[in-house]
């Protein structure tokens, strides 16, 4: 433990098991279906494809991560490039990411609620949100035991998933795409919500051990896992109904354990989903609150955010904002076009973070890098290049209107930041 710091408790092991936990949140359980809808049976190679290009970014962060062990994450790696007003809007960006990714797995949260509880979708979600904003409000301690939970019961559901497909192996064709390859590169834009989190694990460098080498390897790793498991899944659940059975319900892997075991597996498996699309709900909501308390309390948001309760010395107006600011998202309804505004704010995030590597590489090339991007010319590191291309690329596949939110955000937090400069 360093003086006035944190315990360097975490090893290799432990940062790779969090970082699973972070990744193998309930995308998957909230958007196979309508992925499927657009890949068909290839939709496990748009899982393939949304992990390469998430590779391609985990790498700049584990660069990034070794440079600066002790930064704030992606703020900071941006000051250091290109200085702190488009700092601010990254930030802000990763809010948004935060909000408006609860709101759309609190979609799926409905979706799997209708079809056990017979409860509609909307209210569901919303209830979703203000339990788990009151859960957040109570205390870190609580939060973190409920996520705890969650997550083991989550990760059971993606195995029982898996083993219903094994005796469907080969039933039909996997490369089947109902929409083309453009359909594929579509749903790949979509299920880049599902490996959302690789980024948080570079906050636990202050927690690690030579966070410099562990890190970078734990992300690549974890990320890795993840990756396998998506694939895993994606195959066995259109062995088992097809993607046309995927496509057509709002509980998808209730469709697959109906087909595989009959209907009461279906209450079994949705039962899970719904632990599992919870507990990814309340993870966001903390980390956007968290996030948004930090940048009120340093002066770039207004001070209310910084606000903590008397007795439970929680973020309260932060996580209350937080919550409510899900909420609002939820009333689109369509969990693609939500999933998909999150996924704008990622995309333009990871081409920010892969921008950062080139223009430090060029601007301070003697500083101490422990893990290296592999590949240059010259001074030039070429994998952070290709990040930044396909980031742009599944970028272009979101629709105009995904596209018009996400540009309004941006706006926003461009006037935000000016304010926020003059503030400072």
């Amino acid at each position: 433990m360093e003086a006035g710091g944190l315990s360097r408790s975490l090893g290799f092991v432990e940062v790779t098991l969090l970082g699973i936990g972070i990744i193998l949140g309930a995308g998957i359980y909230a958007l196979i279906g309508t992925a499927a809808a657009r890949a068909g049976n290839a939709v496990w190679l748009s899982f393939s494809i949304s992990a390469t290009v998430a590779l391609f970014t985990a790498l700049s962060y584990a660069e990034l991560s070794s440079m600066f062990p002790k930064a704030g994450a992606e703020y900071e790696y941006t000051v250091a490039a290109a200085g702190e007003f488009v700092a601010f809007i990254i930030g802000w960006l990763i809010v948004f990411s935060g909000i408006v990714g609860a709101a759309t797995v609190a979609l799926g949260f409905g979706g799997y609620a209708e079809g056990l509880l017979s409860v509609p979708p909307l209210p569901a979600a919303i209830m979703l949100i203000a339990a788990l904003s009151a859960i957040l409000v109570v205390g870190i301690r609580e939060s973190a035991l409920v996520a705890g939970l969650f997550t083991l019961i989550e990760a059971c559901g993606l195995f029982i998933v898996i083993i219903a497909g094994l005796p469907y192996l080969g039933r039909v064709d996997y490369f089947e795409m109902p929409l083309g390859a453009a359909g594929v590169f579509s749903a790949a834009a979509l299920v880049f919500f599902a490996y959302m989190g690789f980024e948080e694990m570079v906050k636990f460098s202050e927690e690690t051990a030579e966070p410099e080498r562990t890190v970078p390897l734990a992300l690549i790793v974890a990320l890795g896992v993840c990756t396998i498991l998506y694939i895993l899944v994606s195959i066995s659940a259109v062995s088992v109904v097809g993607w046309e059975g995927l496509a057509a319900s709002d509980a998808p892997f209730s469709a697959v354990a109906v087909a595989a075991w009959g209907t009461e597996a279906a209450g079994f498996l949705s039962a899970i989903a719904l632990f599992a699309t919870a507990n990814t709900v309340l993870l966001m909501l903390l980390a956007a609150s968290r996030i948004g308390y930090g940048m009120a309390r340093s002066g770039t948001l207004p001070r209310a955010l910084a606000r903590l309760h008397a007795t439970r010395h929680t973020p309260w107006v932060a996580v209350i904002v937080t919550g409510i600011g899900a909420s609002v998202f939820l009333f689109s309804g369509d969990i693609g076009f939500v999933a998909n505004i999150s996924n704008f704010t990622l995309f333009v995030t990871f081409i920010v973070v892969n921008a950062a590597v080139i223009i430090l590489r060029l601007k301070d090339p003697g500083r101490t890098r422990p893990f290296r991007v592999p590949g240059r010319i010259g001074p030039f590191p070429v994998l952070p290049f290709f990040g930044i291309a396909s980031c742009l690329f599944l970028f272009v596949q979101l629709t105009p209107d995904v596209i018009g939110v996400g540009a309004v955000l941006v706006i926003i937090g461009s006037i935000a930041a000016l304010f926020a400069g003059k503030r400072k």
